[in-house]
Parts: structure tokens; C-alpha cells; sequence
């Protein structure tokens, strides 16, 4: 097999193809370190890359192929982790300087499961410092560029892991959202990206936002992020806000979604976007309706969340973090989180408070919206890619945006937890991907993946390649 042809084969694609000796785990790997080494240099997705690793866990998982043992569900599969989380003796760096040289003494719970399911560590996807805004540019390695345009943004913050899926450096990376981290690269690279239900994967250590933070699987299809999602959620003492459901996701999102009552909002009411993404995003949800659900363009009426909630509770939590040692280390930290960090100050606790209860008010006002609806649809995010290393666009159809005020139809969705993931749906006429959010009801993942999953069948993505 040709050798990008290989790099850009599915997670289930590759467990078929080892299960029937048709290709080895160490032949796959060393084919997509191969691409790394010929990709990365430009596109810098990667921060770190484990290929000793990857290699000695390439040739234990041939060896269980050829054995008579069960095989472990990620046995020979590649995959990275965000920059985030920690990896035992793997430099995580969380694309901070003040953190540029740690080398954990211990994994993460998400990353014990991988390994134990079997998976090939690559390496650690870049991200912005503590994953605070859209883009991956940090001061350790600087930004990612988009695999689709270089010098445009991969987003953010789980921009790396965006990139290298896209760019077939792995089928199988692992994001984390506190505000659109895993949507917003997935739909800037055109790839697939879930952010699960509120604590359905635990984080240890904890999020700079824990109260809002979710990791998730980005894959180039939607049964990869199924399978994925399979090893990584259930409940784990080290996160005290996790909890297990007992599902299979590969076979929960099985079936067809005829009869499903859907809302389609192309603003929410109040969003700007780019006139393209919302005609692009537009089509895409009217597509539904030959997928057999009941279309009707509806929102909950609801004011922007992102000042008197979000922004509160974002600046406050990375304030929290430097309360002790900002003048000590205010010139290591990105002068643009410095800046959201002095906002955070201003807060009284009084203020934080009252930002968490009209939290709570906002998502009862959704979960009584959606329950006369199975899914809504909206815009992922409401432009296409803007320059590598901004802190954000700019302006949207002429109105002037801030450090996340701009991904006005992610952040709703982590206030919630609710799930929500994003779909490839087409290009705008500068040649980069837009994305299609589908959020679902409280928990209810299975019908989020089902609904992606036909969308990708009458619509599908996975072949068309940067």
C-alpha cells in the first residue's frame, strides 16, 4: 500500500487489517513517524514525539496479533494526546514557559486507559497556554498551522491534535474543550470532533476551568471517535465529577434517525458570522430532512451567555490559578492571557458567585428547550480559519471580536455539558473546511454520534485530504 495511503486509513480500518495479517502495527507506525518527520516541521501539530515509544508499543501489539490471547481494542492503533495532559517521562509542556521542561512522574487517567487498551503513544499535540484561547500559538513552540492553508490557524486550543488528524499524522487524538477546544480545530482542520457530556472522561489533574473543561476524541470518522470514546470515558476517583453509563458507542450510534425532531439556528439569535458559513451551514442542517428528521429553525430565545457567565468564570479561573505568584511570573505568561487574567481580578467573589447561578438558570432554560427537540444544529464556528497565532479573528461580518467572545456557538454547549460535535459540511471559496455542530439532549451522546454518523454517510469527508 502506498504509504499516505496507508497514514490515512481509519482506526477500525487498521484493527481489520492487523486482525487479518494484512498489515503490521510497526509497518503503520513507522509510516505515519515517517510523515511526522516530513510534516511536522511545518505544521507543527506535534511538541513532542515518543517514537522510541511508539515503536516498542508498535512491536508489542504485533506480537499479540500473531498470539492467541484477546487483543486489546487500540492494539497497533496510533494516537496522540493534547500538551495538556500528563504522560509518564513524556515532556509536558502545557504550552506554557513555566512549565516548558516538566516531565511528568506519572499518566493521566485518560492516557493510562490508552495505553492499556493498547494504543501507540506518537506524541503531545500543541496547544495555547493552559488551552486559554482559538489558536495553538504559545511562547515554547509557537503556533500550528492549518494543514488546509499554511499560515492560517488550526484553532484551538486543541489545534495540534486538529492538525495532525487532518494531516494524517494518526487517526486517533485526543482533545479537550472548555469553551470549543475540541469543535473549533476539528471544524477549522475538516475533521470530526466530540465533545461527550459533561464528566462522562475524567481530568486529573484537574482543567484550568474545571467546571466547564471536557476531553473528547477528533478522528476523521465518526465510529473512530465511537471507538475512542469507548476506552476513554467511565468514571475515575481522580476526577470526582465523572460517571459511567455502561454503553458500547459503537454500537449505540448504530441505526438511522428518521423521525427526529430537529432545531436549526443559524445564530442563536445573536452570533455574527461570515455570510458563507452560514450558507454553507444552512444546506448542511437541510440535509437532515433526507435523513428522515423534522427540520424547523427554532432557538431558546436566550441572551449571549458570554459576559455575564462565561467570561466570568473563564477570566476568574485562570486569576485563581496566578493569585499567588502573577508579579513573579507575569512575564513568562502570554501577555495576551496576562491581559484575561488582570480582567479576572476585577471580579469579586460575590460576582463569581452570581455568574455560577445565573449559570444554572441558563441551563435549565436549554434543557427545557430541548425537550420538544432531539438535536439542534447551529454553525460550529462563524468563520473559516483566521491567521496562525492570533488570539482570534479580528472581527466577524464586521463586528469586533474578543478572546473567545467570538466562538459564540461553542461555549454555550460547555456551560450546559451537554454533548455536541462537529461535522465537515464544505468549503468556503478561500478553499477552508466549515463545520456543522449537532448538540444533543443532557447525556445523550449515542444520539449525537448516530445523527454525525448518518450525516457522514449521506455527506462523506474522510477522503477528501489536505
Amino acid at each position: 500500500m502506498d504509504p499516505t495511503d496507508l497514514c490515512f486509513l481509519s482506526a477500525l480500518e487498521l484493527a481489520e487489517l492487523y486482525r487479518e495479517r494484512k498489515l503490521s502495527p510497526v509497518e503503520v507506525t513507522s509510516a505515519i513517524l515517517d510523515r511526522i518527520d516530513q510534516l511536522n516541521p511545518a505544521l507543527n501539530a506535534f511538541v513532542t514525539v515518543s517514537a522510541d515509544l511508539a515503536l516498542e508499543q508498535a512491536r508489542t501489539a504485533e506480537a499479540a496479533y500473531g498470539g492467541s490471547d484477546p487483543i486489546a481494542p487500540l492494539a497497533g492503533i496510533p494516537m496522540s494526546i493534547k500538551d495538556l495532559v500528563a504522560t509518564r517521562g513524556i515532556r509536558t509542556t502545557r504550552g506554557s514557559l513555566l512549565s516548558a521542561d516538566w516531565i511528568p512522574d506519572f499518566d493521566a487517567p485518560v492516557a493510562a486507559r490508552l495505553y492499556a487498551a493498547g494504543a501507540v503513544m506518537l506524541g503531545k499535540t500543541n496547544t495555547p497556554e493552559l488551552g486559554w484561547k482559538g489558536d495553538s500559538g504559545n511562547r515554547v513552540v509557537g503556533p500550528t498551522h492549518n494543514p488546509w492553508q499554511a499560515g492560517q490557524t488550526a484553532g484551538g486550543s486543541s489545534g495540534g491534535a486538529g492538525a495532525a488528524v487532518a494531516a494524517g499524522l494518526g487517526p486517533l487524538s485526543q482533545g479537550s474543550d472548555g469553551a470549543g477546544s475540541v469543535r473549533m480545530p476539528a471544524s477549522f482542520c475538516g475533521i470530526f470532533g466530540l465533545k461527550p457530556s459533561f464528566g462522562l472522561i475524567p481530568q486529573y489533574p484537574s482543567s484550568a476551568v474545571p467546571w466547564i473543561s471536557h476531553l473528547g476524541p477528533m478522528t476523521r470518522t465518526v465510529r473512530d471517535a465511537a471507538l475512542f470514546l469507548n476506552i476513554m470515558a467511565g468514571a475515575d476517583p481522580a476526577d470526582p465529577l465523572t460517571f459511567d453509563t455502561g454503553i458500547d458507542y459503537l454500537q449505540a450510534m448504530e441505526g438511522d434517525i428518521k423521525g427526529l425532531k430537529v432545531a436549526w439556528t443559524p445564530d442563536l439569535g445573536y452570533a455574527p458570522v461570515e455570510p458563507q458559513v452560514q450558507q454553507i451551514s444552512t444546506a448542511a442542517a437541510a440535509r437532515f430532512a433526507a435523513l428522515g428528521c423534522h427540520v424547523e429553525e427554532a432557538h431558546p430565545g436566550l441572551p449571549d451567555p458570554w459576559e455575564h457567565i462565561a467570561h466570568v468564570i473563564w477570566s476568574t479561573a485562570f486569576a485563581g490559578i496566578h493569585l499567588d505568584d502573577l508579579e513573579q511570573t507575569r512575564d513568562r505568561i502570554d501577555p495576551g492571557l496576562v491581559e484575561v487574567i488582570d480582567q479576572g481580578r476585577q471580579f469579586s467573589g460575590a460576582e463569581v458567585a452570581a455568574a455560577h447561578i445565573r449559570r444554572n438558570a441558563y441551563y435549565h432554560s436549554w434543557r427545557e428547550f430541548m425537550q420538544g427537540y432531539d438535536l439542534l444544529l447551529t454553525p460550529t464556528v462563524p468563520v473559516t480559519a483566521f491567521a496562525a497565532g492570533a488570539d482570534h479573528p479580528g472581527q466577524i461580518n464586521g463586528q469586533p471580536t474578543t478572546y473567545l467572545g467570538w466562538t459564540a456557538f461553542t461555549y454555550p454547549f460547555n456551560l450546559t455539558g451537554q454533548p455536541a460535535a462537529t461535522v465537515p459540511c464544505g468549503f468556503a471559496a478561500n478553499g477552508l473546511p466549515v463545520g456543522l455542530q449537532i448538540v444533543g439532549r443532557w447525556r445523550d451522546d449515542a444520539t449525537v454520534l448516530r445523527a454525525a454518523a448518518a450525516f457522514e454517510a449521506l455527506a462523506p469527508w474522510a477522503g477528501t485530504r489536505p
